[in-house]
């Protein structure tokens, strides 16, 4: 049975205590990203990763160890399968953040923040194939056991505001905290450690520019705050949505199909030529009611 208890007005909430209950723990991580995965408004095709640290047994020793499963490099979450994620020991995860600190730069840029990527590998649980993503410090180094981020279309008409970090507090107070935008990756995924840290009660990151991530110690907890925060970032939007005044309202005319053509006449030679230097296109005219 799907329990919803918030009425959704912007995304659709589809988990199902029945279908979760099913699951191991990672096919629940498979089930909730395949959850997120199927609403564009959450985020976009290919877009977003998930992860959930999963304590397992440790192939060579039998001792449990802390896993983190998380959405590797490729796929998408709507049709990722266990396959498409990483799987990666936590505490050698952890032991990158020594090997980062004894680099004499660090920070966006650096040769040591392009180092990180390629020792991922030898973090690899179980010799996992899956490449490991960027964004793989962004979930592993937030302490929370889940951990969704998404590119959901509000949430990013926030974070892309020039006044993101104003519109942020006004939206979510200090549940969800704002930070600049910087290139995913080992940095970015200390700076969340410190927000963690600094913000013990905070739910959430708006990246500006980029998206948001959120955690919770319970997968569909997590689920469900994601979904929380994207509808309260649509609706602060559509509350102020002044229709065609929004953006200013209409300022220039359509064409009429004679003058309209007559463009078409002078432009789309010149145009056609200049996309044909390496291969030969066809140019083709749509200007139905639609466009």
């Amino acid at each position: 049975m799907t329990t919803n208890r918030t009425p959704y007005a912007h995304v659709s909430y589809g988990w199902d205590d029945a279908a979760a209950g099913r699951l191991d723990p990672v096919e629940r991580l498979v089930y909730r990203s395949n959850l997120l995965g199927a609403d564009g408004r959450i985020t976009n095709t290919g877009g977003g990763n998930t992860s959930s640290k999963i304590v397992a047994a440790d192939p060579l020793s039998g001792s449990e160890v802390d896993v983190l499963w998380v959405k590797g490099s490729g796929g998408d979450l709507r049709t990722a399968t266990r396959g498409n994620f990483s799987s990666l020991y936590m505490d050698k995860l952890r032991e990158l953040q020594r090997h980062y600190h004894r680099a004499p730069e660090r920070g966006p840029k650096t040769a040591i923040e392009d180092a990180m990527v390629a020792l991922y590998a030898h973090t690899t649980f179980n010799l996992n194939a899956r490449p490991s993503s960027i964004d793989t410090p962004l979930h592993a180094f937030v302490s929370a056991r889940h951990v969704d981020h998404m590119h959901p279309n509000a949430v990013i008409a926030i974070a892309a505001a020039q006044n993101s970090e104003r519109l942020t507090n006004e939206i979510y107070g200090d549940e969800v905290i704002w930070t600049a935008w910087q290139r995913p990756g080992f940095d970015l995924g200390l700076k969340l450690e410190q927000i963690v840290r600094d913000h013990p009660h905070a739910k959430g990151v708006i990246l500006g520019g980029h998206g948001l991530i959120n955690w919770a110690d319970d997968d569909k907890a997590c689920y469900g705050l994601t979904l929380d925060l994207i509808e309260r970032a649509a609706r602060y939007i559509a509350q102020r949505d002044k229709g065609e005044q929004t953006f200013g309202g209409q300022r220039y005319a359509a064409l009429d199909e004679a003058r309209r053509h007559a463009v078409f006449a002078q432009i789309l030679p010149w145009l056609r030529g200049q996309v044909s230097r390496q291969r030969r296109f066809v140019g083709t005219v749509q200007e139905d009611a639609a466009i």
